[in-house]
This record gives structure tokens, C-alpha cells and sequence, in this order.
């Protein structure tokens, strides 16, 4: 993503009251930060491209990526904000953060719009392609603790599946259904993903691959409809005239509904705050995530998710 980008998504959390830190190149950095802003700026002389493998991270100790996980590990920073490769992001975050006592592998959680006007916690939602049911129960209670940062009392926990019927669901939905039923949360069972939308749940737990599926096909639709939307106000000069009439209810459908006024997904399971923002992401996508970011610091996220890892049994 080009850094004029970046570095306007950050002013604009800035002007909210978001401090902020820019790592990377400092000439190129210092090319596009206005004068007297009151952004730091932490030079880094390289970066890890898309198409490098996951583990370049641990070779590239001078890479933007790596130097902004190494402000969050010496408590420079609350949290690092990333919306560059993600598989480096994870490696990395393990590497220089550490795993939390009773994680196997580490979920990104991301928030969906509920069709009540409630927030729905998704996770995983891609870090773990395959996963064991174990895992899965793991997820539930690092959603639950995140859905209580975000203010949900008691958060209600579904296992995604086909069906709400206990013979519904693949191998894996089969075996983590007895855990999570075993563990201190307020568990409802299975949830298919169209009722979770409705507000059937508050935290909805897959696996990697099928929660990264629902991810994009989510934001596809959403890409599309708003698109036809303006497509078929456009053709009619009468439409045009009731869209003006109708805008501010477009912009509320807009910030409701569109990927780039949801920010980042969040990285739960590592001893530090992790952002995972998106690899298109604009400078609003940018703002919302970093300011994602300091809610989740300010709430204490990382305390409140070893607290219910603790409660679960680790």
C-alpha cells in the first residue's frame, strides 16, 4: 500500500486524538507528513514485499514490520497496526511477542455489522487454515473476552455450522461441540451464518479457512450491492433526486455496511496488540484501524483475554 495513504489514514486518527507512530523509510516518510505534524516517525531501511514467504520476518530485523513489533514488545507502542503481509505479521507477532499461556496458534477477529444494530465477533478468520476442536474452544473464549471489550455483557457464543441441529455439521463442528458446551461461557450452540448476522450470537467460532471465505464473500456482496446502488441511481434523473433526499441515510448504510469503516481485525492470543488491516485498505480503512487499535489498548484487551484464558481452564 503506498504510504500517502497510510500516512492520511494516520492524521486523521491523530485529529481524533490517537497518537500515533510511523514506521519505514524516514526520507519517504518525511515526503508526504506535513511540517509541524505531531507524528513520530521511526525509521526503518526495509520492508517485506507480498510476494515473500511468511518468514522473511525473521531475517528482515530491519524491516518496517519487524521494527514495529519491536516497539509494541519494549513498550514503545500499545499496539501495532499492519496492513502489509499478514502471514509475516503472524509469524512475527509469535516471534517477538510470545503466545499467551493455554494458546496453541493465535485467531484474527473481525467484526461484522448485525443487521439488529449489534456487533457480531467472528474468529478465526484466516490465521488457521486447518484447526484441531481443541483449538476451536480456544477461540470461543478469546472471542468471548473481545466481545466484552467491546461492551456485550455475557457475550453469546455459536460454533458455525450448517444447521442448528447437533447431527448438523463437518467432523470438526462434531468434536468441538462437546468442549465448548464444557466451557464457562455462554454457550448456544450451532449457528448457521445467516441467523448470526440476524443477531443469534455475539461471537461466531470457525476455522480459518471457512471464516476467511465468509470474510471476503461478506465484503464482495457489500462491494457489490452498494455499487449496483449507485449504478441504478445514476441511470434515472428521479433517482437522483431521491438519493440527494435520502443521503444522510446513505451515509449511515455506508459506514454500516462498507469493509473500509470497520478497520482492522484484531489478533488475538499473543502477549502484545495486534491489528491486522486490510491489504487494499484506503486512508479512511487506515484510520478506523488504528483507532481500533487504541479502543482495544485503552479496554485492556490483552489483560481481559488472559483473564478469560485463565477462567477457561488455560
Amino acid at each position: 500500500m503506498a504510504p500517502r495513504a497510510i500516512v492520511r489514514g494516520a492524521l486523521s486518527a491523530v485529529k481524533t486524538g490517537v497518537p500515533v507512530v510511523l514506521v519505514g523509510d524516514e526520507h519517504q516518510l518525511k515526503g508526504v507528513v506535513p511540517r509541524g505534524c505531531s507524528v513520530e516517525i521511526v525509521h526503518a531501511g526495509d520492508a517485506i514485499a507480498m510476494d515473500e514467504k511468511a518468514t522473511a520476518i525473521r531475517r528482515k530485523k530491519d524491516s518496517s514490520l519487524y521494527r514495529t513489533l519491536e516497539l509494541v514488545r519494549d513498550k514503545e507502542a500499545s499496539a501495532a497496526v499492519s496492513c502489509g503481509h499478514t502471514g509475516a505479521l503472524l509469524v512475527g507477532s509469535v516471534l517477538l511477542l510470545g503466545i499467551m499461556e493455554g494458546v496453541e496458534r493465535p485467531a484474527i477477529a473481525t467484526v461484522f455489522p448485525r443487521r439488529d444494530g449489534g456487533r457480531l465477533v467472528m474468529l478465526d478468520a484466516g490465521a488457521n487454515i486447518d484447526c484441531r476442536p481443541e483449538q476451536l474452544a480456544c477461540f470461543a473464549l478469546l472471542g468471548t473476552a473481545y466481545a466484552q471489550v467491546l461492551g456485550t455483557n455475557r457475550p453469546r457464543v455459536g460454533l458455525l455450522s450448517n444447521g442448528e441441529e447437533r447431527e448438523k455439521g463437518n467432523l470438526l463442528a462434531r468434536a468441538a461441540l462437546p468442549l465448548l458446551e464444557e466451557l464457562p461461557i455462554h454457550f448456544v450452540g450451532y449457528v448457521e451464518a445467516t441467523t448470526a448476522m440476524d443477531g443469534a450470537c455475539d461471537v461466531l467460532v470457525c476455522d480459518g479457512f471457512i471464516g476467511n471465505l465468509l470474510l471476503k464473500a461478506a465484503e464482495g456482496a457489500t462491494t457489490t450491492v452498494v455499487q449496483l446502488l449507485k449504478e441504478e441511481i445514476g441511470r434515472h434523473p428521479t433517482a437522483l433526486l431521491g438519493a440527494w433526499l435520502l443521503r444522510g441515510a446513505f451515509r449511515r448504510f455506508r459506514r454500516r455496511v462498507e469493509w473500509d469503516a470497520h478497520g482492522g481485525a484484531l489478533l488475538l492470543g499473543t502477549k502484545g496488540l495486534v491489528v491486522v488491516g486490510h491489504g487494499r485498505a484506503n486512508a479512511a480503512a487506515v484510520k478506523s484501524a488504528v483507532c481500533v487499535a487504541h479502543r482495544a489498548a485503552e479496554g485492556r484487551l490483552v489483560e481481559c483475554v488472559s483473564q478469560q484464558l485463565q477462567a477457561g481452564g488455560g
